[in-house]
């Protein structure tokens, strides 16, 4: 039987019914013990440090940490990406201003628009003689849809013009796949499966002298 607040008390004092029922509603507040199961003040304060860590805070807790972080969490974030950014920003934050801190805010952001940007198809360029203080931002979105490019083009402007130092100017080049020829050796070491093979399942030009009015 689990310990009540009149078992703390004289036997003089439990003896009496009315105590007992009047040290329930704190027994409630305190301890989280009625009905409905919800935790008690008590609980609730000793589960206080857990809301400060990102991989064990409450999910509806993340946009609160994060606003205390100066984040703003998309709303097409999941929790697991939510968790993950939020556990990597302070560290972030010490290197603001830098090519690496950019380049991987930029993963970041754009990988949960469905762009398929991964690490690596993110590029910041800052060696251009001549060009003081001017850098360019390389995006590799393996996707043609207008509408994911355009939001991968506008969330990457966002980022940057936060980011950046404020004395800088940039551009933006968004490069989306085209037609690619790699020889055997190329496609084993780079680890691709079944590709587009001139010769074998794809084509340039025509099979038949004459067609397309005699192009041949």
């Amino acid at each position: 039987m689990s310990e009540t607040y009149l078992d703390h008390l004289p036997a003089a004092f439990r003896a009496d019914p009315f105590l007992g029922d009047f040290l329930l509603a704190f027994e409630a507040l305190f301890t989280g013990r009625d009905d409905a199961g919800a935790p008690g003040l008590q609980q609730r304060i000793d589960d206080i440090p857990r809301h400060f860590d990102p991989g064990t805070a409450p999910a509806d807790f993340l946009p609160w940490l994060a606003g205390w972080l100066a984040l703003a969490v998309p709303a097409n974030w999941d929790t697991d990406t939510t968790r993950g950014f939020i556990r990597e920003i302070v560290p972030l934050y010490a290197r603001r201003g830098t090519l690496g801190a950019l380049t991987r805010m930029l993963e970041i952001f754009l990988r949960p628009l469905g762009s398929q940007v991964a690490p690596g198809d993110v590029i910041v360029y800052d060696a251009f003689d001549g060009l003081p203080h001017y850098f360019q931002v390389r995006l590799r979105v393996l996707d043609h849809d207008p509408e994911r490019i355009r939001a991968v083009r506008e969330t990457a402007r966002a980022i940057i013009d936060r980011e950046k130092p404020a004395h800088t100017v940039y551009a933006i080049k968004i490069v989306i796949p085209t037609m690619r020829l790699m020889s055997e050796e190329l496609i084993r070491r780079e680890g691709r499966g079944e590709m587009l093979r001139l010769g074998r399942n794809t084509w340039l030009g025509t099979a038949e002298a004459g067609w397309l009015g005699g192009v041949g």
